[in-house]
């Protein structure tokens, strides 16, 4: 886990505004240490200092959690893998829902605020937090986040993930559900490769579904590896680019916030 990949050992940027309109705020820190450690070479030392991360993590997320029930927010973490259409989905889910929620975001990736700036194109309020050389945002990067931005009360919060579906799986951001993006461009057995982060996903959206005329994926197969590792999962068929399976999406959300609210 982080003792491996470089998460604790590294600076982590959140680049935003403190309110729509203002001026920029930028914020550095350093997450969880970990490699110290990972250097001791001892092995039971490495398992009790992660185990000893996800539980101060773990304990962050649950503060994070009872802001966001106590101001009525939906807030959900967005993972997939690179390449997923994740962004070009989140931008035509905020434009549908528009003047409809209050709506906020908070995207994460290694490098640059390119996603963000597609987010505020929108005219949302999006904070871009850069991980560095970290593969996964957690609890601490969310909660440093978000001062720097207007609450949407009584709205959704979208917290899009670093592409990546191995550390994400591990770390609750507060999030009242993890949505799994996969796209028909990829294996139909990343369900059974990356088996956690299904697991840990409530929903799974099959995103670009437009392509499948042109591209030998088992949609029925895709779908079987889910609910074999998540029995419970619900599966929507989905196009960012085409509308298919969009209204069901944005019915999932409004259901959703109902709850929070």
């Amino acid at each position: 886990m982080c003792t491996t990949c470089g998460c604790g050992s590294n600076e982590v940027l959140i680049r935003g505004r403190r309110h729509a309109g203002k001026a920029d705020a930028h914020v550095r820190f350093r997450p969880h240490a970990a490699e110290a450690a990972a250097r001791n070479g001892e092995a039971t030392r490495v398992i009790r200092l992660e185990q000893d991360i996800l539980a101060r993590n773990n304990s962050v997320a649950d503060q994070n959690r009872l802001l966001f029930s106590a101001n009525g927010v939906l807030a959900l973490n967005l993972v997939s893998s690179p390449g997923s259409g994740k962004t070009t989905l989140l931008v035509r889910t905020l434009e549908a829902l528009k003047g409809k929620f209050p709506l906020a975001v908070i995207e994460g990736d290694q490098q640059t605020d390119n996603d963000a700036e597609r987010i505020r194109a929108t005219g949302i309020e999006a904070i871009q937090i850069n991980t560095g050389k970290g593969c996964h945002l957690d609890a601490q990067m969310i909660e440093r986040a978000l001062p720097q931005m207007a609450l949407p009360q009584n709205g959704m919060l979208f917290i899009e993930n670093v592409g990546n579906l191995v550390c994400p799986a591990a770390f609750d951001l507060g999030e009242a559900a993890k949505v799994v993006v996969l796209s028909v461009t990829e294996g139909e057995d990343k369900p059974l490769k990356y088996p956690d982060m299904f697991r840990a996903a409530r929903l799974m959206l099959m995103n670009k579904c437009d392509l499948l005329p042109y591209l030998a994926f088992d949609v029925a197969l895709a779908e079987e590896y889910a609910r074999r590792v998540n029995p419970d999962i619900r599966i929507i068929r989905i196009s960012a680019t085409g509308g298919e399976g969009m209204a069901e999406w944005l019915a999932w959300l409004a259901a959703e916030q109902q709850i929070c609210a």
